[in-house]
């Protein structure tokens, strides 16, 4: 008897989830392509290898605490477990103790007003120990180590374990393995994540820190910002942690159903990205000086001065750093290697949805999480925490996108109305991010749309300097292009376009 080999019908996805599908791979592309390129070549051709330091050991230790927390899923939910559950939980607890007294240690004690880092960064300019190459300490510079950031990575690696360790001793005494898609905690924790996010952008625009600062404690403005930036720093944390723990606790659920098919995405993504990343970026870090003083030694065809710069050729290599030119060639590997894996991601997509998915919103987290540790600066850090933030929201959408969030009813063909709804929604979504981009005043940022803080209690100026002129066009223009778009959005949504 003949058997009909019954075909697969492809699959249908509403224009609302292809929209927020098409988002969360723009904002991967924009800052794969886009901004790491820009901003690996500034720190590399700056007058200090300072921020490349900072940044490469941030974003390594950040990696590697990310291929550890793959590991700890792969290990408790894996289709034949490892180890047990509870061992993470003993572990994960003092972890969490550690990266946290390590944060405060830091940002409490040796501040003083002409050291506003307090004790964040090591070695600083008076250490000295076994100097080599004109260093402080070995051969690194001063503020080559940031604690603040290393306690905030350690406190979420102990914080990840133990929210995992549970989830599988939960699992252990139910065997429900469903996928109870987007639950009433998983929604309220991105709202309310999305609230506060909201007013701290609306409260910066009209109330600077600094500003503040002065206005309630003008003898001691100092300790005043501090303290203010200490409670808003614990309030945007807040913010983090709930739009953190949607996203795990939804990607958790996501894969639940098909864990054979998608634990070896995740094990890909964490052995084959974030590890050879992580130990790429930390050997970065650890040989930084050093190699910069050898190549500077490459006297063959004018090697030397033509991928190196040196400020003081008795300096070397403290006063030294790359070339536009070896920049430029940095840049150009990034850019191609992070584009050739995004069209990989598109070539894969209809074999492999469920790794693109997995791999996508997994890096989309990564991502948020590297904005902010590598800029744990003071003068950076509320800002580096709004990003990673809403980045965080985008990514928990995106990962409860992924279960047909917005399904097919009604299958009602695009048309004319329904291609203005596409278009638009997008246009007032790609201005909005740019609108959202340009709040930060970091370094590697050159913003699209004004922006400065405290409309109503601005900047306190310097002695001797005019006071500072507020702009608020970026957030104006965000809250217009949000409202808009989220009006297109709930109309395509209402009804039901396929693609």
């Amino acid at each position: 008897m003949q058997q009909i080999q019954q075909r697969e019908m492809p699959e249908r996805i509403s224009w609302a989830r292809a929209m927020i599908f098409g988002v969360g791979f723009f904002f991967i592309a924009a800052i794969l392509i886009g901004q790491l390129p820009g901003y690996i070549f500034l720190e590399m051709t700056a007058s200090s290898l300072e921020g490349l330091e900072t940044a490469t050991l941030a974003l390594g230790v950040l990696c590697l605490a990310g291929f550890l927390v793959v590991l700890v899923i792969v290990s408790l939910f894996d289709p034949k477990p490892l180890v047990s559950p509870i061992i993470f939980t003993v572990i994960g607890v003092p972890l969490a103790i550690l990266g946290l007294a390590l944060m405060l240690w830091a940002t409490t004690t040796g501040c003083t007003p002409q050291q506003t880092a307090c004790n964040q960064y090591f070695p600083s300019a008076n250490t000295v120990w076994n100097p080599v190459l004109g260093g402080k300490v070995l051969w690194f510079q001063p503020n080559a180590v940031d604690f603040v950031m290393l306690g905030t990575v350690i406190m979420g690696l102990g914080i990840a374990m133990v929210f995992y360790s549970q989830l599988a001793i939960r699992e252990q005494r139910n065997p429900d393995r469903s996928d109870p898609g987007t639950t009433p905690a998983i929604r309220w924790m991105i709202i309310a994540s999305s609230v506060m996010l909201v007013l701290f952008i609306v409260a910066y625009t009209y109330v600077n820190d600094q500003g503040l600062a002065y206005t309630l404690l003008p003898s001691r403005p100092f300790f005043a910002q501090k303290l203010i930036d200490f409670i808003v720093s614990g309030f945007l944390g807040v913010a983090i942690f709930l739009a953190l723990g949607a996203f795990a606790l939804r990607l958790h659920y996501l894969m639940r159903p098909v864990r054979k098919r998608t634990m070896s995405g995740l094990y890909a993504v964490g052995a084959l990205g974030l590890a050879q990343i992580g130990v790429l970026s930390l050997l970065i870090w650890f040989l930084v000086y050093p190699v910069i003083a050898w190549m500077h030694t490459w006297t063959f065809i004018g090697l030397n001065d033509y991928l190196t710069v040196c400020a003081r050729k008795s300096a070397v290599p403290a006063s030294c750093a790359f070339s536009q030119q070896f920049g430029y060639l940095i840049d150009a590997i990034v850019t191609t290697n992070s584009f050739a894996v995004l069209m990989a991601a598109v070539w894969v997509w209809k074999s492999n949805r469920y790794l693109v998915v997995v791999g996508g919103v997994v890096i989309t987290a990564i991502l948020a999480l590297a904005t902010l540790v590598v800029h744990m600066h003071p003068d950076e850090l509320l800002i580096a925490l709004l990003l990673c933030g809403g980045a965080l929201v985008l990514a928990a959408i995106w990962t409860s996108t992924a279960r047909r969030e917005f399904a097919v009813v009604g299958e009602n063909n695009l048309g004319c109305i329904g291609q203005w709804l596409v278009v638009g929604t997008c246009l007032f979504i790609y201005i909005a991010a740019f609108a959202f981009f340009s709040i930060p005043g970091f370094r590697e940022t050159e913003p699209n749309i004004p922006f400065v803080s405290g409309a109503i209690i601005g900047p306190h100026p310097a002695p001797g300097e005019p006071p500072v002129i507020t702009q608020s066009d970026a957030v104006g223009t965000l809250v217009i292009m949000a409202i808009l778009a989220a009006i297109q959005f709930y109309f395509l949504v209402r009804n039901r376009y396929r693609v």
